[in-house]
């Protein structure tokens, strides 16, 4: 007997027909007007303090984890775990640590971390490189993490690069310029309002060209442009008053909010009024005016996903330029027209510039990077392997060879409002938790490699320059 293949269980219609308009119209809510977008953020908004005091202390600030003798003498400080135990024992000013439990494993703040590197590196091995490459006589390096697809792990990469390096040694800041305060949120950042951000950096950068303008103005014997209470009170706003301390004791924050997207719209409106202010040097100069460059040693800046007004000023202040890619087409796609852009935007500039110039008999400008990677993130080696592998030969070297994978660490460390490096690994064990964060590392490796490559080339012609002299 023949058997019947149109079974029940065969013959199931898709979930998309037959969907009864009544049933439909009886599922919807009233139709949504303006003010039902306030109520619906006010919704988020305590839904993100919620999740956000999850990693909140008592006094409702984050802090940083400890770290143990195994974490200290595996990841940061080269030294075996029982050498690290005698110098301690033989110098009880240093920073001794604390037990959890009787005869129980020392742990250490950060901080204290840090004084016990700097006292290896003066009374260890000199074989060894406890401290963090850094010449001297050179500024602290701008690095932009930029893409205008939204969900390639811009800002997560951004973070974690600038907890590896605070990690390493380095004294970090991290300028948030996307309104939407992602990592101003990771790094328990507090900004009541736009003057909090570094939109009065912007806003002095132009006011400042104003005077010079005005005075010009004068000398011609025409009136000069007002300065309004903005602007008037931004010329007062140094680095110093947007600049603000985390719970990393090397990592400070330019933090953001949902106001400084009114640069977007301020910026073209000072454009228009003064052609002549070069708003793409506003935050390099503003934060080399003001000390910031001697005072760290690396500046991460992370944009806006979409080649604005304040992206355009993160892309120009950096040194180093990295782009955070998926490995599928469609993030490929994406890429490749960002890069697009990016030529498009910075050629126009050059152009519009240089023209002005050479009839001015004036120098010319050109926009140089001294290093740019494109980096795929959130990567799973067994079901992109092929396309990565296409991706690579097609953007050659400027795609990094390391490619960051996907780890369960990744997910669980976003739930609790951390980075990677803020999970303490009993949370998991000590295995697994190497194996999550290995990846972290060798994406910090190498970018590391490119910071330390970029900056022995400009030492090497400081020193050629000075042999010159």
């Amino acid at each position: 007997m023949a058997k019947d293949i149109h079974s029940k269980a065969g013959s199931a219609l898709p979930p998309y027909f037959n969907i009864d308009p009544d049933a439909a119209m009886a599922d919807l809510d009233q139709p949504t007007d303006t003010a039902r977008f306030a109520e619906i953020a006010e919704g988020c908004t305590r839904g993100r303090a919620d999740l956000a005091s999850r990693g909140l202390n008592e006094e409702g600030a984050k802090s940083l984890r400890l770290f143990s003798t195994w974490e200290i003498t595996r990841y940061l400080i080269p030294v075996a775990q029982a050498h690290f135990r005698r110098v301690l024992k033989a110098n009880p000013e240093l920073p001794q640590g604390r037990s959890e439990t009787e005869g129980g494993a020392k742990w250490f703040t950060l901080d204290e971390v840090l004084r016990l590197r700097a006292f290896f590196a003066a009374q260890g091995s000199k074989a060894k490189n406890y401290l963090p490459y850094r010449p001297e006589g050179l500024p602290a390096k701008l690095v932009a993490v930029a893409n205008f697809k939204g969900g390639v792990g811009k800002t997560s990469t951004a973070a974690h690069l600038a907890m590896s390096a605070a990690l390493d040694g380095y004294k970090v800041l991290v300028v948030d310029l996307d309104s939407q305060g992602s990592m101003t949120s990771i790094f328990g950042g507090k900004v009541e309002d736009e003057w909090k951000t570094a939109f009065p950096l912007l806003a002095r950068h132009y006011g400042e060209h104003l005077r010079l303008e005005n005075q010009r103005r004068l000398d011609r014997g025409d009136a000069p442009q007002p300065l309004d209470e903005s602007l008037t009170a931004a010329m007062e706003m140094t680095a110093a008053d947007v600049i603000q301390p985390t719970h990393w004791p090397n990592i400070d924050l330019i933090g953001a909010q949902l106001n400084l997207y009114w640069a977007e719209f301020q910026i073209p409106v000072w454009r228009m009024a003064a052609r002549s202010w070069k708003l793409w040097d506003a935050l390099t100069d503003r934060l080399e005016a003001d000390g910031v460059l001697d005072q760290y040693d690396v500046v991460f800046i992370d944009t806006p996903p979409a080649l604005g007004y304040l992206t355009i000023n993160g892309l120009s202040a950096a040194d180093i330029l990295l782009v955070p890619m998926g490995a599928s087409f469609l993030e490929f796609d994406s890429t490749g027209r960002f890069f697009d852009m990016l030529h498009s935007t910075f050629a126009s500039i050059e152009e519009g510039e240089n023209l002005a110039a050479r009839a001015l008999g004036r120098p010319e400008i050109g926009f140089e990077w001294d290093a740019v990677r494109a980096v795929i993130t959130r990567y799973d080696g067994a079901q992109q392997g092929e396309l990565a592998g296409l991706v690579q030969a097609y953007m050659g070297p400027t795609l990094s060879p390391h490619r960051q994978d996907y780890t369960a660490l990744i997910g669980q460390a976003g739930e609790q409002v951390n980075g990677i490096y803020e999970a303490d690994y009993r949370d998991f064990n000590r295995e697994t938790y190497a194996r999550g964060r290995e990846t972290f590392d060798e994406t910090y490796a190498a970018f590391k490699r490119l910071l330390n490559g970029v900056w022995r080339r400009e030492e090497l012609a400081l020193q050629a320059e000075r042999a010159a002299s």
